[in-house]
């Protein structure tokens, strides 16, 4: 008779669980599993001396401990948990950058406010009213609301960005020049329509385009070179790849240098799919941080454009990984984690049964005679 061992994906209220957190303490700790059990890869908060610290379920705990002395999970977040891929590419990143584990989770829940409940809250954007009287604190807010083109932010988030106090935004809110609204803290992304035509393509670009279509319905691993001069129209061609990874109801990530990240080029995913995709960048507000990282762990954004961070999200199924202008040396990350994201997004592809697409005009050597 065969044997085999089935990994635990449940774990009853008072088992014993190893917990990874982002502290740098370079293994996982042995928590009792809190009321009501827990998933395994599910986000928790966890006592560590006198503080509570974010942790993810790495598996099941060691024993051999006084079970008096173990001290039970705070509590469970409200995120989807972290899948069997995600932690294996974490892991595996771990192992062939020598980066402690630990270093390796932070980077995957670099978010503001993860352990913040998804309930409603207040957030401020331009009004409709003119201000009494303009002063130079009260204009630093103005002008932050006009830079980001009407983006929601919270009070202290906005107080940062201008460098005011935050009793200058409630003046402001009273008088009407700043809306003051309830929001929910988390909504799903817009629906991208991967149908609606895009650019005519030429002859050339319209058999790349259905090459690399044919490879994400394949639905397996694999890596493609996309060489073109520039403006050969690289952007139209694996655009069409991401319509397909959409069709087939799975993510996209395009990954840009942090430069690229312009207001054009996101109008042109707007304009081809309809709506704008989630962006995970510098410029973006920690409250949209926030949303994203939340809503990609729940399958509820279809394409996210960003720079390497990006990479560490945590998507539900990811099925194309597209590194714009792979060649650039802004794709690799020299403090804190040293990594390179062209490499990382070949492997996390390769454990979630995903398409990369390296684009670029001058291919770095090492790219050039992998393919």
């Amino acid at each position: 008779m065969g044997c085999f061992v089935r990994e635990i994906t449940f774990f009853d209220e008072g088992s014993l669980v190893a917990v990874l957190t982002t502290e740098p303490l370079g293994r996982a700790l042995d928590y009792k599993a809190p009321q009501g059990g827990c998933f395994l890869g599910a986000f928790v908060e966890v006592p560590l001396g006198p503080r509570r610290v974010l942790g993810v379920v790495w598996g099941a705990g060691e024993s051999g401990f006084d079970a008096a002395r173990i001290r039970p999970i705070v509590r469970v977040l409200e995120a989807a948990p972290m899948g069997d891929a995600m932690r294996t590419f974490l892991m595996r990143a771990a192992d062939y950058t020598l980066t402690p584990i630990p270093a390796m989770l932070r980077l995957a829940t670099r978010a503001p406010g993860l352990a913040d409940p998804p309930g409603p809250r207040k957030v401020y954007r331009k009004g409709l009213q003119d201000a009494d009287r303009m002063t130079d604190a009260r204009a630093r807010v103005m002008a932050v609301l006009a830079e980001y083109g009407g983006v929601a932010f919270t009070l202290s988030e906005l107080a940062e960005l201008a460098g005011v106090t935050t009793s200058v935004i409630k003046g402001l809110a009273k008088q009407g020049v700043v809306a003051e609204e309830d929001a929910p803290r988390d909504l799903a992304y817009a629906v991208l329509d991967p149908d609606l035509p895009g650019k005519a393509l030429t002859d050339d670009q319209a058999q790349a385009a259905g090459q690399l279509a044919t490879a994400v319905q394949r639905g397996r691993y694999g890596t493609t070179l996309l060489k073109g001069v520039t403006g050969s129209g690289k952007t139209e061609v694996y655009l069409e790849a991401v319509a397909e990874t959409l069709r087939k109801g799975r993510q996209a990530l395009v990954l840009l240098p942090e430069i690229a990240l312009t207001s054009e080029f996101l109008g042109r995913v707007e304009d081809r799919f309809g709506s704008k995709p989630g962006e995970w960048h510098s410029g973006v507000t920690q409250t949209e941080r926030r949303r994203l990282w939340r809503m990609a762990g729940e399958g509820k954004v279809g394409l996210v454009v960003g720079a390497r961070s990006a990479l560490f999200l945590p998507f539900q199924d990811l099925g194309l990984i597209v590194v714009d202008e792979e060649h650039d040396t802004s794709y690799k990350q020299e403090d804190g984690v040293h990594y390179n994201a062209r490499d990382m997004a070949v492997l996390r592809a390769s454990l979630t049964d995903a398409q990369v697409v390296l684009a670029s005009a001058t291919p770095c050597l090492e790219t050039w005679v992998n393919a």
